[in-house]
C-alpha cells in the first residue's frame, strides 16, 4: 500500500507541477526538479528514501543511452570517434586540470583537489541528451559535439573509479585487485557483449518475434538493457555505457524501431523519476546555511566549464553559435559525481562537509542547465542582431517580384525573371550565400522575410508577386503566415519540400504550390520508360496522367492531412485506382489492335 501510495504522489506532481514549468518557457527537466524538491524532505516531506529512488531511477539514464544508441549504426559511431577521444579527450583534461588547479589554489590538500577535478569535470548526460532532445537540437552540431564529449565521459568513468582507491592514503597495505586486471575484465565484458550483441542478441530477437506476443517482445527488449547494465556493473563498468553499445550492436538490426518504440514509455517514465529523485535530494538546509557559498561554487562551476568546453570546441569548429551552444549544454555538473566524491570520502581523500557543497553545487547546476539554455538563446539572438550586415535595411527599388530564399529554387527563379527584364527582390538569411551570390552581380538583401518591418522595407505592399523558395519549412511557414496576414493582396507561389509542407502551406491559404523534386523525378521517369522500350507518346501519357492524379490527390488529402489513419487508407485506394486506369487503357489499346 505504501508502495502505491508513493507512486501516486510522484505521478500527481509530475502531472501538476511538469506542464506548468512547460507553460512557462522553463521545460519538462527543471518541472521534474521542482516537483522532486516539493515532495521531497525539505518542502512537504511527502516522500523518503530518496537515495534508493535516485538508485533505482538512475536505470530512466540506462535506457536513455541504449535508445540513442539504437540510433547510432556501428560504422557512424566509428566515423565520430576523432570527436569522442579528440574532442571529449580535451575537453575532460582541460576541465580537471583547471579545476584541481583552483581546489589547490583554495586551500584542498592535492588528493581532494584532484578527485574534485576529476568529479565535477563531467557532466550529466541525462540533463543535457534531454534538454537538446526537448529543444530538437541533437541533429544539428553542437548537439553532435555535445553527444561526443558525454560519450567519451561515460568512458571516463571507469579508469576514475579505478584510480581513487589507489590516491587513498591505505591503498598500499589494500588487498584489492591490480589495475591491470580490472582493465583486462572490462575490456573482456565489452568484448562478451559486442559478440552477444551482433550474433546471439539478433537470434534470440527473431525467435521472439516469430514464436512470442507483443508484450513478450517487450520484456525481451527491457531484459536486453537490464542484462547488459547488469553485466557491465559487475566489472565496475558504467551501466548507461553498457546499454549504449548494445544498443549501437542493434543500430543495424531489422527491430531496431520495434525496439525503440517499446522501451521509450518506459525511459521516459523512470528519466522523469530520476530528475525528481535528484529534486529531493538537494540539501536545502546547508544552502540556506551558506548561501552565498554555494551560488559562488555553482556559478563558478558553470563559468570554468563553459569556457573550457569553447576553448576545447573552438579547435573542432569555427562557429561560434555552435562553440556556445556546445559549452552552455555541458555546463552542468554530473549524476557520476555524486559516486565519485562519495567515493572519496569513503577512501578519505576528502571531508563529508566539502562532499556535501559539491554534492549541492552540481545538482543546483543541474537545475540551471535549461535557464542556461534559456539565456544562451537570448545571446545568440543578441549577437547575431547585433552582426547583421548594413544593406540589410536599404533597398534601391521596388519591384513586383519579392523572393524569398536565394538558393537552389530562388536563383533559378531570379535567372528566368532576369532574362525578360523583370526586376526583382532578393532576400536571404545567409550572409555567406548573399556575399557569394552579390560576385556574380546579382542583386540580393539580407534579411529574415518571416519579419514585418523588412517585408514593409522591401515594399511588399507594392510587390504583385511573393515567391516563397525557402527550404527550411519552419521558416518557410513563419514567412507564408507573416505575408497572408499583413500583405492579403499579395500572390504567393511557395515551394514545398514534401506533401506535409504542402498541406501546411494549404492551410495558410495558398494555392499556387510546387513541390521539391516532384517535376524532376516526373521528367526522369520519363526518360526511363523511354528507354524501357515504351514510345514517347505512351510515356509521355503514362507521367501526364500520374501528374494530373496525383496533385488531385493531394488537394483531396489535404482534407484528412492529420489523420495518418485515413491518409494510408486513401492512399492504397488511389494507387488500385490508378493501377486500374491504366490496366483498362491497356485493354482497350489491345482491343483496337488488328
Amino acid at each position: 500500500m505504501a508502495f502505491l501510495v508513493q507512486v501516486a504522489i510522484f505521478l500527481a506532481a509530475a502531472v501538476v507541477v511538469v506542464p506548468l514549468a512547460r507553460r512557462a518557457g522553463m521545460g519538462s527537466v527543471l518541472g521534474y526538479l521542482l516537483a522532486g524538491v516539493i515532495v521531497g524532505p525539505w518542502a512537504l516531506d511527502l516522500v523518503h528514501d530518496e537515495q534508493e529512488i535516485l538508485h533505482f531511477a538512475e536505470f530512466g539514464v540506462v535506457l536513455l543511452l541504449f535508445v540513442i544508441g539504437l540510433e547510432l549504426k556501428p560504422r557512424r559511431l566509428w566515423a565520430m570517434r576523432r570527436a569522442v577521444f579528440g574532442l571529449g579527450g580535451g575537453q575532460f583534461v582541460l576541465t580537471a586540470a583547471v579545476l584541481a588547479g583552483l581546489a589547490v589554489a583554495s586551500g584542498l590538500p592535492f588528493e581532494s583537489a584532484v578527485t574534485v577535478g576529476l568529479a565535477l569535470s563531467l557532466s550529466s548526460t541525462a540533463f543535457a541528451l534531454q534538454a537538446l532532445a526537448e529543444r530538437n537540437e541533437l541533429t544539428t552540431r553542437h548537439g553532435r559535439l555535445s553527444f561526443s564529449i558525454l560519450l567519451f565521459q561515460d568512458l571516463a568513468v571507469i579508469p576514475i573509479l579505478a584510480l581513487l582507491p589507489l590516491m587513498a592514503p591505505a591503498s598500499g597495505s589494500t588487498g584489492g585487485e591490480p589495475l591491470w586486471l580490472g582493465i583486462a575484465k572490462a575490456v573482456g565484458m565489452l568484448a562478451l557483449v559486442a559478440l552477444g550483441g551482433r550474433y546471439l542478441l539478433r537470434y534470440v530477437l527473431r525467435l521472439v518475434a516469430r514464436f512470442g506476443t507483443h508484450e513478450v517482445f517487450t520484456a525481451t527488449a527491457l531484459l536486453t538493457v537490464v542484462g547488459v547494465a547488469l553485466m557491465m556493473e559487475l566489472v565496475g563498468l558504467s551501466m548507461a555505457l553498457g546499454a549504449f553499445l548494445a544498443g549501437v550492436l542493434l543500430a543495424d538490426s531489422e527491430y531496431r524501431h520495434e525496439l525503440e518504440a517499446d522501451i521509450e514509455p518506459f525511459k521516459g517514465l523512470l528519466l522523469g523519476l530520476f530528475f525528481m529523485a535528484v529534486g529531493m535530494t538537494v540539501n536545502i538546509g546547508l544552502v540556506i546555511e551558506t548561501p552565498l557559498t554555494v551560488l559562488g561554487l555553482v556559478l563558478g562551476l558553470m563559468l570554468v566549464k563553459m569556457l573550457c568546453l569553447a576553448a576545447v570546441a573552438r579547435i573542432e569548429t569555427p562557429n561560434w553559435r555552435t562553440v556556445r551552444g556546445t559549452a552552455v549544454a555541458l555546463s552542468q555538473g554530473g549524476e557520476f559525481a555524486f559516486v565519485i566524491l562519495a567515493l572519496g570520502v569513503s577512501s578519505s581523500l576528502m571531508d563529508e562537509r566539502t562532499a556535501d557543497l559539491l554534492i549541492v553545487a552540481v545538482t543546483l547546476s543541474m537545475a540551471a542547465t535549461p535557464l542556461a539554455l534559456m539565456a544562451g538563446d537570448w545571446l545568440n539572438a543578441r549577437l547575431e542582431r547585433e552582426s547583421e550586415p548594413e544593406y540589410e535595411r536599404h533597398f534601391d527599388e521596388e519591384n513586383q517580384v519579392i523572393i524569398a530564399g536565394f538558393g537552389r529554387v530562388g536563383q533559378i527563379v531570379g535567372r528566368i525573371l532576369r532574362l525578360r527584364r523583370i526586376g526583382f527582390t532578393a532576400l536571404e538569411t545567409s550572409v555567406e550565400q548573399v556575399d557569394f551570390v552579390r560576385r556574380f552581380g546579382n542583386k540580393i538583401y539580407y534579411g529574415d522575410a518571416s519579419r514585418v518591418e523588412l517585408l514593409r522595407a522591401a515594399k511588399a505592399d507594392k510587390a504583385v508577386l511573393f515567391v516563397l523558395a525557402i527550404e527550411d519549412v519552419e521558416r518557410s511557414l513563419a514567412t507564408a503566415r507573416a505575408v497572408r496576414k499583413h500583405f492579403p493582396n499579395l500572390t504567393i507561389f511557395a515551394r514545398a519540400r514534401n506533401r506535409q509542407h504542402a498541406h501546411a502551406l494549404m492551410e495558410c491559404g495558398i494555392e499556387h504550390i510546387v513541390r521539391d523534386t516532384f517535376h524532376s523525378s516526373l521528367e526522369l521517369a520519363h526518360g526511363i520508360l523511354m528507354e524501357l522500350g515504351l514510345g514517347d507518346f505512351e510515356s509521355r501519357h503514362t507521367v501526364d496522367t500520374f501528374r494530373h492524379h496525383d496533385t488531385a490527390r493531394l488537394i483531396q488529402q489535404h482534407e484528412v492531412a492529420h489523420d495518418t489513419d485515413r491518409m494510408i487508407e486513401e492512399a492504397k485506394h488511389w494507387t488500385r485506382e490508378l493501377e486500374e486506369m491504366f490496366a483498362e487503357d491497356e485493354r482497350e489499346a489491345a482491343g483496337k489492335r488488328p
